[in-house]
């Protein structure tokens, strides 16, 4: 407690445990990021590490350290001196970090994993695969779980645009790396390793080393959900993960066109060769809501439920019909800004049946670590 007279130290640390890490996401004070706080009077003077000179997170970490000390009662000025870790400080933080994981190299690869994977797949591209994927792990954060994404599709990486995160790139803490946080969920791509627009020439033993690391060498921390953005068809990509995290169950996107409807069909059926389950099919671009109420469907009709009925008589099990999504031009200008429609748009008719279709996709509200998963979720 304090008072106007008197600030304490257990006062002062109470305080600096509100201020987190963005790219971590826990607070300085759990991390080893307080270097010292002095206590002068009514005043206060705190240092604190950062994890690497030239931290893109300086300026928000060292501004929100000085707004919580300047909340203490009583308190006259504040100053924050910023540090940077030694190698060894460094070190420790990852080791840390690390132990916090499980220590297989790729955790969500064991069995017991206790995080929810989703491999979103496409038969073609153009169909908004990567915006359905983008906009669920945003709705799921919002509603309370910790979300994670890996963009998987190499060549065509978009995830960062969509995300408003291209101008952020990870931090590198000894050899772990630390994925960007933006709208409260943590996501990786090549995107944030390559220079401007640079185009990738990788080949196929490339792109399962870069899976590899995304899934393995990233600080994900204690994922309720992770989502894997696959490049569209049925590729080294699609393989690539059916073998490094064989419980990825596979979300297939398509429109209601029946020619898109038949080739998202042959990205569901893979599921045969690599035992994976599909949760569902998401119908994307089901119909242009006009401004008298009627529907004008651009695209066709049942795309989406003809998919969901072939890949239940193929997999021999109930693929369900997660969603109809409308055909809504804000789903797109909010992409292109980097403001997902789920939380820029809520009350938009896309928005809604996204938030509709995470909610069936949830898995719990609380964290999932140390506790074991009720086998009736589906």
């Amino acid at each position: 407690m304090t008072t106007s007279n008197h600030i304490t130290r257990e006062a002062v640390y109470e305080a600096l445990s509100r201020v987190e890490d963005p790219e971590i996401g826990k607070p300085i004070t759990e991390l080893g990021m307080v270097e010292s706080v002095t206590i002068t009077g009514a005043d206060v003077h705190v240092g604190v590490y950062l994890t690497i000179a030239g931290c893109p997170m300086r300026d928000t970490i060292e501004r929100n350290t000085r707004a919580v000390l300047e909340e203490l009662d009583g308190v006259g000025s504040v100053g924050v001196t910023m540090h940077t870790m030694s190698d060894e400080q460094r070190r420790a933080l990852s080791e840390k970090l690390r132990a916090e994981q499980p220590s297989t190299a790729i955790p969500f690869a064991d069995p017991d994993t206790r995080t929810r994977i989703y491999a979103v797949a496409s038969g073609k591209g153009g169909v908004g695969k990567s915006s359905m994927t983008v906009n669920l792990a945003v709705a799921l954060a919002e509603q309370g779980l910790s979300v994670g994404i890996v963009d998987a599709d190499i060549y065509g990486h978009s995830i960062p645009g969509l995300m408003g995160s291209a101008d952020k790139g990870p931090t590198v803490v000894d050899d772990m790396i630390m994925p960007p946080i933006t709208h409260g969920v943590r996501h990786i791509s090549i995107g944030q390793f390559v220079e401007g627009n640079a185009p990738v020439v990788w080949r196929g033993p490339m792109l399962t080393r870069a899976i590899q690391q995304f899934l393995g060498d990233v600080y994900w921390g204690d994922l309720d959900v992770l989502f894997m953005d696959l490049p569209p068809g049925t590729g080294d990509v699609a393989i690539t993960v059916a073998q490094l995290v064989p419980n990825a169950e596979l979300i297939i996107v398509t429109t209601p066109q029946a020619a898109a409807a038949e080739v998202a069909e042959r990205a569901g059926t893979i599921s045969q060769q690599t035992e994976q389950k599909v949760a569902g099919v998401i119908e994307n671009m089901s119909g242009l809501m006009l401004d008298d109420g009627t529907v004008h469907h651009i695209f066709g009709q049942g795309g989406g439920q003809r998919v969901a009925e072939r890949l239940t008589q193929l997999t021999d099990s109930d693929v369900a019909l997660l969603g109809s999504v409308p055909l809504d031009p804000k789903l797109r200008e909010h992409g292109d800004d980097g403001t997902p429609v789920v939380i820029s748009e809520p009350d938009s008719p896309a928005a809604a049946e996204i938030r509709r279709i995470a909610s069936t996709l949830k898995v719990r509200r609380d964290s999932l670590a140390g506790k074991s998963l009720n086998p009736q979720v589906k």
